[in-house]
């Protein structure tokens, strides 16, 4: 299966000297980034959506096979709990479209206190533009439904695997393409991940997925530079 990796995100202050060079300035860490991996999942667009010409910006300094995935405004799941969501979704698609075909999936992550309601999701998928991958992950058990997946199913939104100690999710296939969030290792130094937990996690994925899916895996794991070490 095509399976690219990378990290939620490229700005860590503790990288530097880690994985950016020493005298290398902040302005061309993405360059250096996307010259060693081929995707980045966009987490600051969850605190601020950039405007469009950032968007442009990224898509401009990557290389023509480098794909974003954009984490969808916290506006929009956190405040306003998918409420209304016409508004919202059409601003954060309208600046996102600027990456052109670098534009990968948005991923919808709700907060651990938004319990199920299938309504406002389902209106929620619905303002997306057709074709748009968007990948889900709720963190309250009342998802953990049959009627969940197989609303995720008929949309063809790939429901978000995630590795997080103490929560249990389950590891459900719900489209042709894998979402893959990677949050905590157990390894030392931490957050890292060991070789075992890893090899487990691709043996997982290789069950779920055929070798023409895409599925995309991301590290979350920044602090230290335990997520780029990881993701090579």
């Amino acid at each position: 299966m095509p399976v690219l990796i990378g990290t939620s995100g490229w700005q860590y202050a503790d990288w530097r000297g880690r994985f950016y060079p020493e005298g290398l300035a902040q302005a061309r860490w993405l360059e250096h980034y996307a010259d060693r991996f081929r995707t980045v999942e966009v987490n600051n667009a969850f605190y601020r959506l950039p405007d469009a010409t950032t968007f442009e910006s990224w898509r401009d300094r990557t290389p023509a096979d480098f794909v974003v995935t954009v984490k969808a405004s916290r506006y929009l799941t956190h405040i306003r709990r998918l409420k209304d969501p016409a508004e919202p979704v059409h601003r954060l698609m309208s600046r996102a479209q600027h990456l052109g075909t670098k534009l990968g999936p948005v991923l919808l992550q709700l907060p651990a206190n938004f319990g199920i309601d299938l309504d406002a999701l389902a209106e929620t998928l619905d303002q997306f533009p057709h074709g748009t991958r968007v990948a889900f992950e709720p963190r309250h058990d009342s998802w953990f439904t049959d009627e969940t997946a197989a609303l995720l199913a008929r949309h063809r939104v790939a429901f978000c695997l995630s590795d997080m100690p103490g929560r249990r999710a389950p590891r459900w296939r719900t489209t042709d393409w894998g979402y893959l969030r990677l949050h905590q290792g157990r390894a030392a130094p931490a957050p890292c991940y060991g070789r075992t937990a890893l090899r487990s996690w691709a043996e997982r994925l290789a069950d779920l997925w055929s070798p023409a899916e895409d599925v995309y895996v991301y590290f979350n794991n920044d602090r230290g530079g335990c997520a780029v070490r990881d993701a090579h």
